[in-house]
């Protein structure tokens, strides 16, 4: 199959752009657990909230009350915040 010509733009030939940018040299990437631990914060905490609600406050604490909406929030917020260090 014949090799595909590089695009043009304004008469200059555009370098080929599936390479990794200059600037990702030297951040370093997350390790292998990093990623499974923030979607598990994550789902954690929605079954946490789904949890509450289903049963009209009685679980998963039940001597805490409304403080379980602090806890499952806190844990999709553990989550998140973890997302945002991914690489």
């Amino acid at each position: 199959m014949p090799k595909s010509r590089k695009r043009k733009k304004h008469g200059r030939v555009v370098e080929d752009d599936t390479s990794i940018a200059s600037w990702t040299d030297g951040i370093p990437l997350s390790p292998s657990w990093w990623a499974p631990t923030f979607v598990t914060f994550l789902i954690l905490g929605l079954i946490w909230l789904v949890v509450y609600y289903m049963s009209g406050a009685l679980y998963p604490i039940p001597k805490i009350g409304n403080w379980n909406l602090v806890v499952g929030l806190g844990l999709m917020m553990v989550g998140f915040l973890m997302t945002l260090r991914w690489r």
